[in-house]
C-alpha cells in the first residue's frame, strides 16, 4: 500500500498555502489561473503524505483536441521536491489513469527549475551542477525533455527570463544611461500613478497602440478586466502621464524669462551670453515639440496616459504581464520610469523578484537590449518535458501537436 494518496480537487486555501511557501512558487500555478485559462479545463491535483500533509500540486490545464483526444499542460509545474523519485513517480502515474479518462494524449509540463542564472552581461553556458540529475530522474520516469531550446516560439512557457531581484535600493543598481533616461522623463514632467481594474480601460488603449505598431495580437481590455478581477488584491496597473498643456505653458514661461534676462544683459557679459542662448535653443526646441503635440491631442489642461503596466504579485514573486506605449511619447522616456515604480511596488510588499518576462536565449533581441536597461538576471529553465500517455499514439500526437502550434492553436 503506498504512503501517498491522490487528489484531484485540493481545496483553495490548502493548495494556495502549499504553493506560495514553495521555492517553486509562481502565478500560472496559482489557484485562480485555470479562471484565465477559461478555455481550457483543469483539475486542482496534489498528494498527501501518510501524515495527511500536502506534498505536491500541480493545476493541471485541459485542452480538447480533435476526435475526442485531449492533451494535459501543468505550466511551471508540478510543485514538489523534484528529486523525490517515489513521489514524482507517484504523481505522473495517477494523473497519467486521470489523463487516460480524459482520452488524453500526452501529460507537458516544464517545471520551474532553474539551471543557470546570471547577469545578462555575463553570458553563461555552463548549466548547474544538478541540471544532469533532474535530467536522469525525468527520463526514468518515462518523461521526453524536449532540450535546451534557445527561441521563445519553441516552447510554452519562455525557457528564458528577464528578472530584477530585490535590492536595498533599485535606483543605485541602474546603468548610468538608464538613470538618465529617468531624468529624461522627470524633466518633460513623467508622472507615475497606479490602481486596479479602473485603469483598465486607458491601459488597453495603450496595449492596442502597441499591437498596432509592433503588429501583434496581445489581449483586450476584457482579458485585463478578467485578470485584475480574478487578483484583486495583487493586481495592480501603473501608468505613466504627462500633462502637455502644462509643458508647453511652462515651456513658453521660460523662454518669455530668459528673453527678459538676455536682454538684460551687458554686451560684454559674453560668457553669460553664450550660457543663456544655450538655454534658449534648449527652450526653443521645447517649444516647437510641445506646440506641435499640443496641436496633435489637444489643448486641455488634463493628464494623458502615454505608457503602462499590468502586473500581478503571487506570494513573494511579481510577474510583469502585458506593458503598452504610445510611441509618439517615446522621447518622454515614460517606461523607464514606470518600470522602477512596479520593481518599488513589487518589493515594498515582500516579493523577493519582479520579473519581466521571457526573452529570446541569444540575449542579442531588441526585448532583451531593453530590459538590461534595468540590470537583470536571467533565469534559464530546465524546459519542458512530454510524458506520454499512451506510448503507441505519441509520436503521432507530438507531430499533430507541433502542427498545431504553428497554426497558433496552442494557446
Amino acid at each position: 500500500m503506498s504512503k501517498y494518496t491522490f487528489s484531484k480537487n485540493v481545496p483553495q486555501q490548502e493548495y494556495e498555502e502549499f504553493v506560495k511557501n514553495s521555492e517553486y512558487c509562481n502565478l500560472l500555478q496559482s489557484y485562480n489561473w485555470a479562471n484565465i485559462k477559461s478555455n481550457w479545463d483543469h483539475l486542482y491535483t496534489g498528494v498527501y503524505n501518510e501524515k495527511n500533509e500536502l506534498c505536491a500540486t500541480g493545476l493541471v490545464l485541459i485542452r480538447h483536441l480533435p476526435m475526442s483526444f485531449s492533451m494535459f499542460y501543468i505550466p511551471r509545474g508540478p510543485i514538489m521536491d523534484y528529486r523525490n523519485e517515489e513521489l514524482l513517480k507517484f504523481y505522473f502515474t495517477e494523473l497519467k489513469k486521470i489523463a487516460k479518462s480524459y482520452h488524453g494524449l500526452f501529460i507537458k509540463f516544464d517545471p520551474s527549475i532553474h539551471v543557470n542564472d546570471y547577469l545578462s552581461k555575463d553570458y553563461n553556458d555552463n548549466k548547474y551542477e544538478h541540471t544532469q540529475e533532474y535530467l536522469n530522474i525525468f527520463k526514468k520516469l518515462g518523461a521526453k525533455h524536449h532540450g535546451f531550446t534557445m527561441t521563445i516560439s519553441e516552447t510554452i512557457q519562455p525557457r528564458f527570463q528577464s528578472n530584477v531581484y530585490k535590492c536595498e535600493d533599485v535606483e543605485d543598481t541602474l546603468p548610468k544611461h538608464t538613470k538618465r533616461l529617468i531624468k529624461d522623463a522627470d524633466r518633460r514632467n513623467v508622472e507615475i500613478i497606479h490602481g486596479g481594474v479602473e485603469l483598465v480601460d486607458e491601459f488597453s488603449r495603450l496595449v492596442a497602440l502597441t499591437e498596432e505598431r509592433k503588429q501583434v495580437a496581445l489581449r483586450n481590455s476584457d482579458y485585463f478586466k478578467l485578470l485584475m478581477n480574478n487578483y484583486p488584491e495583487d493586481g495592480v496597473i501603473f501608468l505613466a502621464q504627462c500633462n502637455l498643456y502644462q509643458l508647453a505653458k511652462d515651456a513658453h514661461e521660460r523662454k518669455e524669462t530668459l528673453v527678459k534676462e538676455i536682454q538684460a544683459t551687458p554686451e560684454n557679459a559674453k560668457k553669460k551670453m553664450r550660457r543663456l542662448m544655450d538655454q534658449m535653443n534648449s527652450v526653443e526646441k521645447d517649444v516647437k515639440e510641445f506646440d506641435a503635440m499640443l496641436e496633435e491631442f489637444g489643448n486641455e489642461d488634463k493628464a494623458i496616459a502615454i505608457a503602462g503596466i499590468l502586473s500581478i504579485q503571487y506570494g513573494n514573486t511579481c510577474e510583469m504581464l502585458y506593458a503598452g506605449m504610445d510611441e509618439r511619447f517615446k522621447k518622454f522616456m515614460p517606461q523607464y520610469k514606470e518600470y522602477v515604480a512596479n520593481f518599488e511596488w513589487a518589493f515594498e510588499r515582500g516579493c523577493i523578484w519582479s520579473n519581466m518576462g521571457g526573452v529570446e536565449g541569444s540575449l542579442d533581441d531588441g526585448l532583451t537590449k531593453f530590459k538590461d536597461n534595468f540590470n537583470p538576471t536571467i533565469n534559464e529553465f530546465i524546459g519542458e518535458f512530454d510524458y506520454p500517455v499512451y506510448k503507441v499514439l505519441y509520436p503521432f500526437a507530438a507531430k499533430a501537436y507541433a502542427i498545431m502550434k504553428q497554426r497558433g492553436a496552442s494557446e
